[in-house]
């Protein structure tokens, strides 16, 4: 019988601290070719001023070791558990949330998170992160940490379409978030779309499609999926919105869709709008 790897509790802090400090410090390289193709294509001068501004922000964030943003977000875990692993001297949430601590004290990362959505104190450490657990097979385990800015996440939203609706309904669910949004999601964005599912399962498709790496092909499981992607991406440049919604060519750097199983009864569409900001790192233990 194969014998379970052992995985210490304070690996995994160590790099979920880490991990916070420098998803807002340097953006993924992903996001900076997406950033340099768009200076490439943007047709507006107003608009390529803006776009060259956005790149020397983040040129200035990563020498002086700053926050890209001033929203260093709400931190959102997707953490992937080998089921031959054992975590060990630890409870794994509380150490999870205890990386996040750290990561946003030690990174002087601005504390975001209150309490209670009514009661509204701040929790003064930007925890509790929110958390999203899979099981999988093997004996590592995989962390990808995505701080996300609620300038973007106020745009988001959920559409419970019926099956008659079709491909034409979910192209319109995401054209009107994205009209919708407008400058407030301070554009250029990343649009993660989620189909299918129920009506929480969307949602979690919606934002874990923004943590795809754009630099790495993907592996579509239907050839339709890359079809819808590249046609909404073109419909949204169309709109004019343009860099910081001052007009322009490039209002959005992707849209990446994921997909699941849905009822008979249902078409579930979930839109996660992130800015030009779109932090996220993944390291696997």
């Amino acid at each position: 019988m194969k014998k379970m790897r052992e995985i210490d509790i304070s690996e995994i802090t160590k790099e979920i601290k880490e991990m916070c400090i420098q998803a807002n410090y340097v953006l993924s390289s992903d996001m900076q070719t997406k950033l340099q193709n768009a200076v490439q294509k943007e047709e507006s001068l107003l608009g390529i001023k803006i776009l060259k501004q956005l790149e020397e922000n983040l040129k200035i964030a990563k020498s002086d070791q700053i926050p890209i943003c001033q929203d260093t977000g709400m931190a959102v875990i997707f953490i992937k558990i080998g089921q031959e692993v054992h975590i060990i001297n630890g409870d794994l949430e509380e150490g999870i949330q205890k990386g996040v601590r750290e990561g946003y004290q030690e990174g002087y990362l601005r504390k975001s998170v209150v309490n209670d959505p009514i009661l509204r104190e701040n929790t003064k450490d930007n925890t509790p992160a929110v958390i999203h657990y899979e099981i999988i097979k093997g004996d590592k385990i995989e962390i990808t940490v995505a701080p996300k800015g609620f300038g973007s996440e106020n745009m988001s939203r959920i559409f419970m379409l019926k099956p008659a609706d079709g491909i034409e309904g979910v192209k319109e669910a995401v054209l009107t978030s994205v009209r919708e949004a407008g400058p407030n999601a301070c554009p250029p964005m990343v649009i993660g779309v989620g189909i299918g599912g129920t009506f929480e399962k969307c949602a979690l498709l919606a934002k874990k499609a923004l943590t795809r790496d754009l630099n790495i092909p993907y592996s579509y499981p239907y050839p339709y999926i890359k079809e819808l992607e590249e046609e909404l991406l073109k419909k949204i440049n169309e709109l004019g919105i343009g860099p910081g919604g001052l007009g322009g060519t490039q209002t959005a750097f992707a849209v990446n869709i994921e997909t699941y199983s849905t009822h008979i009864a249902g078409l579930p569409v979930a839109v996660n709008i992130c800015c030009h900001v779109n932090r996220h790192i993944t390291r696997v233990i």
